[in-house]
């Protein structure tokens, strides 16, 4: 067995996360030159360290894990959501049941927020936030970016929803109390059930087709007939009728 394989089997048993779910070279990458930065010599030794090292554990899932987000990121994407999406899913239900999967430090869930205040009351909106690293959803409560983070945000939403501190922008607390973040992982906890809309994008190119797979069929299962799944500008579904799905727009999926 290769010491990486005892690394993934290692990891397994003490997180819970399947490495081997994951793209093995861009992983393997990432992670050696964490532990070589570490000084450690192999993938047995950091594994060790590891179990040993809370602190390191941390830093090693915030390595495993990609936390590049912005608000609005593909802002173009956020104005179908606003002017076509968000409308359509209205027409059946106000009180919508609307996930962020895999939302990082919490760009997305307040931009989700952000966008749906257009169309109904803040006391009305309610977005579930997930993410597998428990450092990065300390993040997101806290709601304190820099500047470049808000790059594509409207001017009216960035004044509205947003003061300055200094050099950073802090999420106002009627956006935060929209938004509740939960640890969860993808690849092994249980889905929630008749959702309106999951949005969850750039983070499946890091999965293996096999992984992807597993996920889109889970998506699929906790829409709600109508419901819509929303993704990243590089992860456009080549194949959506295996998962009940038809195109609404760019990288908007309904579920049948």
């Amino acid at each position: 067995m290769s010491d990486y394989q005892q690394f993934i089997d290692g990891i397994k048993r003490k997180t819970g996360i399947d490495l081997a779910l994951y793209k093995e070279a861009q992983m393997k990458r990432r992670l050696t030159s964490l532990y070589e930065k570490k000084g450690y010599r192999n993938f047995v030794e950091f594994l060790q360290a590891l179990e040993k090292d809370k602190d390191l554990m941390n830093e090693f899932l915030d390595r495993m894990t990609i936390n590049v987000s912005e608000f609005y990121r593909n802002g173009k994407r956020w104005e179908v959501l606003q002017n076509k999406i968000f409308p359509l899913l209205l027409q059946s239900n106000k009180r919508l049941k609307i996930w962020s999967a895999a939302c990082s430090t919490g760009e997305e869930p307040y931009s989700i927020a952000m966008v749906l205040s257009h169309h109904l009351p803040l006391s009305q909106v309610q977005v579930t936030a997930t993410d597998i690293d428990e450092n990065v959803i300390q993040k997101a409560k806290l709601g304190l970016y820099p500047e470049r983070s808000l790059a594509e945000v409207p001017k009216e939403v960035k004044s509205k929803y947003f003061h300055q501190e200094g050099q950073f922008y802090k999420v106002k607390d009627e956006i935060k109390k929209t938004v509740t973040f939960k640890k969860h992982n993808l690849l092994k906890d249980s889905y929630e059930s008749s959702l309106d809309l999951i949005v969850c994008r750039n983070v499946m190119i890091y999965f293996t087709e096999e992984a992807k797979d597993q996920i889109y069929q889970n998506f699929s299962k906790s829409l709600r007939s109508g419901g819509i799944l929303f993704v990243g500008s590089t992860e456009q579904i080549f194949n959506p009728a295996r998962y009940d799905f038809e195109v609404e727009d760019t990288f908007f999926y309904r579920k049948k």
